[in-house]
């Protein structure tokens, strides 16, 4: 079950099954309660976008307050659409500048975790037993590289977590609706199980229409998490760019809206 919520001036999308843990904070943010003009307007965390810079810091203060991140504790990303992740765990220092990466993982409190989105999957992972979280940004090459799969994988090997303990959390991202694709990322996607049933063929010879949710739904469960422990958002942001930026559905310009995830401070571990 998803819900939207309000914390200030800020609109965003919870889940009702990461929500009922009380060590955790998470969000996946609408593009609603910041300061950006158009066509960036409304929450743009973007950064290489072509917003304003004073209009972005002042956006992201305003998250970091409404979720009350400690200060230099938001960790976003240099994504760059591969399947690389890179973990932060107890002993280890917090990253200088952004990782080049695409998935972040950690087990320590008050680090909040950030993924900037405008039509790719924002994907959240969390063991509920051992009290360790991820972040992966999940477009359509990190998703063809099994960055879900391998978020999945990062967990039981560098933290034994158990697949069964993994709740997985997908939020809004573009829908098989809008989302046509060509014979290339037809060809990169077809060998992948279950292929049949998130690449949907469409009128037009050569292009298909590709659920990018479900297909990094069907990877998660491959990697052994039950489906039961799987939650979709089912909101499509090129459909609904009244509450999200979607780039594909603006032309390419247009803002990115940020999803957090964060161990609360004091929590037990």
């Amino acid at each position: 079950m998803f819900r939207f919520a309000l914390k200030g001036t800020i609109e965003y999308l919870e889940s009702g099954e990461l929500s009922a843990l009380d060590f955790l904070t998470h969000a996946f943010c609408t593009r609603r309660g910041g300061v950006s003009r158009a066509p960036y307007d409304g929450l743009n965390v973007g950064d290489i976008v072509g917003d304003r810079e004073e209009d972005l810091l002042r956006n992201l203060d305003l998250v970091k307050d409404a979720f009350a991140i400690p200060d230099g504790r938001l960790i976003l990303m240099r994504q760059v659409h591969g399947d690389r992740i890179h973990v932060i765990d107890g002993d280890g220092p917090l990253p200088e500048g952004l990782p080049e990466c695409d998935g972040l993982i950690t087990d320590r409190p008050g680090v909040a975790l950030g993924i900037r989105t405008a039509d790719c999957v924002p994907l959240f992972c969390v063991d509920r037993t051992r009290r360790v979280i991820g972040a992966a940004h999940a477009g359509r090459r990190g998703t063809a590289l099994g960055i879900a799969a391998r978020m999945v994988a990062t967990l039981t090997e560098r933290f034994s977590s158990r697949p069964e303990d993994i709740l997985a959390v997908i939020g809004p991202a573009i829908g098989p609706c809008c989302y046509q694709v060509d014979t290339p990322v037809f060809d990169a996607f077809s060998a992948m199980p279950g292929a049949d049933l998130f690449l949907r063929p469409c009128p037009e010879k050569g292009r298909w229409m590709l659920d990018l949710a479900l297909a990094n739904r069907l990877q998660i469960r491959e990697a052994g998490v039950p489906p039961e422990n799987i939650f979709s958002a089912g909101l499509c942001t090129a459909c609904r760019q009244d509450l999200f930026f979607s780039h594909r559905a603006a032309g390419g310009r247009t803002g990115r809206q940020v999803s957090l995830i964060m161990l609360r401070d004091g929590g037990m571990r």
